[in-house]
Formats: structure tokens, C-alpha cells, sequence
């Protein structure tokens, strides 16, 4: 137990460095994630809502502005675990330099997941909060749900990052990840369109990390209780969370180690 306490708070550690690092250009940082689903809203909800009919009595404003809490948790997890993790290690070698101090692999992984989740929960409550302000969440009051959700749902995100920076041989090859893994799910996972009629789309989305996360956000922004389902979702959510962040810290730490 004493190891485990040791390594949480080495772990820490990483997770005060790259705060550190990323305050420095904090505006610059957070524009990206913020701007997109902003944009997003205004492209495709202000847009297409006059066109399209209500979604099970919501406005399609309504219906996509939990998507946008899911879609900034996603970029946020996969972007900093990928790109962000790659040149930490190969081009800055700030691992390398950590792994001469007591900190080892293992408290690099659990630092870089729990950096990300953070920074992902933060980014879920600034987002629904301004959704909520413009009146686009039924129920307001899962504003205070939404940083759990994100929180958790950063850590397979950022896992599959994670993984992504262990196989590729160059960091442009993390367009193939994003064009194969990350874009199909982002897509498909019901933050455009309720898969409810798609039954073979419906079937097939149920392995990705994301739709779970996304059925809870949109359960907690119109207030739909479902014991039955959250049950499943987070339960689904969780592990996923646990196996790729184990499977993650496999390659990480033979990655870091060779």
C-alpha cells in the first residue's frame, strides 16, 4: 500500500509538470477546444435546426449540444495523449529525463492520465456551462455531471493516444489513427443523429469508449433516468477506462524502458 501511495504522489508530480508547461500559453491552449464545438453549435445547430425536425421533442441544438461536452473530452484526451505524449517522449525527452529521478513508467502513464482527465473534466464544465447559459441544456443542473462524465471518459480517450504514440514510427502517421479510429468513431457515435432506428450502426458503436460516454452526457443534459442504463453505460464506460489503460501502460512502459 505504502508503494501504491508513493507512486500516486509521483505521479503528481507529473501532472504539476505539465501544468506548469501548459499555463505558459494557457489562451493558446484551451482556443482549439473550445473554438471548435463553439463553432460546431453555430455550423450545424443555428444552421440545420430550422431544417430538421424535433428529436424526440428536442430542438437539433438540443440534441447536439451534449455531443459538443463529449466531443471537446474526446479531442482534449486523444490530442494531449498522442501528439502531446510523442513529442514529450521523442523530441523534447522529458521522459528520459524523468525516469533518472524515482519517477518510473508506471507514474509517468498514471500521471498523464490523471493530467488529462483533469484538464479534460475542466473543459466538459466550461463548455456545458456555456450551454447552459444559452439555454441549450433541459436539464441545467448537469452541468455538475458533466466533469465526471468527462473525466472518466478522458481516460480511455486518452489511452488510445497513449497506444497511438507506442506503435507509430513517426508522428505523422498519427493521421492514419485519427482518419481510422478517432474520425469513425467521432461520427458514428450518436452525437449527429440518434442511432435508435440503425440497429447494425447501433450494434457495432456499443465497443466504442465514446458512445458510452456520450449516451451519459445526453442522459444527464435531458434528464432521462434510466437506472438500467447508466448502469450499463458507465459500466461499460469503466471498462473500458481500465483495459485500455492497462493495456496502454504495457506498451508505454516498454516503450519508455527500451
Amino acid at each position: 500500500m505504502n508503494d501504491y501511495l508513493i507512486s500516486l504522489r509521483l505521479a503528481w508530480c507529473v501532472v504539476v509538470r505539465n501544468w506548469v508547461v501548459y499555463r505558459k500559453d494557457f489562451l493558446a491552449n484551451i482556443s482549439p477546444t473550445l473554438a471548435d464545438p463553439a463553432l460546431m453549435m453555430v455550423a450545424l445547430g443555428m444552421g440545420l435546426s430550422p431544417f430538421i425536425r424535433s428529436i424526440g421533442g428536442l430542438s437539433y441544438s438540443q440534441y447536439l449540444a451534449p455531443g459538443m461536452v463529449a466531443t471537446t473530452v474526446l479531442f482534449t484526451a486523444f490530442f494531449e495523449c498522442s501528439y502531446g505524449f510523442y513529442v514529450r517522449m521523442t523530441f523534447q525527452s522529458v521522459f528520459k529525463a524523468m525516469l533518472t529521478t524515482p519517477i518510473g513508467a508506471r507514474e509517468v502513464v498514471w500521471g498523464e492520465f490523471a493530467w488529462v482527465s483533469i484538464r479534460a473534466a475542466l473543459m466538459a464544465a466550461g463548455v456545458g456551462l456555456v450551454l447552459a447559459i444559452v439555454g441549450l441544456l433541459p436539464n441545467p443542473w448537469s452541468v455538475f455531471l458533466f466533469p465526471l462524465i468527462g473525466g472518466i471518459l478522458a481516460i480511455p480517450c486518452g489511452a488510445i493516444g497513449l497506444l497511438a504514440a507506442s506503435y507509430v514510427h513517426n508522428i505523422n502517421q498519427f493521421q492514419t489513427v485519427y482518419s481510422f479510429v478517432i474520425a469513425p468513431i467521432y461520427f458514428i457515435s450518436g452525437v449527429f443523429f440518434p442511432l435508435g432506428n440503425r440497429p447494425i450502426l447501433a450494434s457495432i458503436v456499443q465497443i466504442s469508449p465514446f458512445f458510452h460516454g456520450v449516451s451519459l452526457l445526453q442522459m444527464a443534459a435531458w434528464n432521462e433516468v434510466s437506472p438500467e442504463r447508466i448502469f450499463y453505460h458507465l459500466g461499460a464506460l469503466i471498462a473500458f477506462a481500465v483495459s485500455l489503460g492497462i493495456w496502454a501502460l504495457v506498451r508505454i512502459r516498454k516503450k519508455l524502458v527500451t
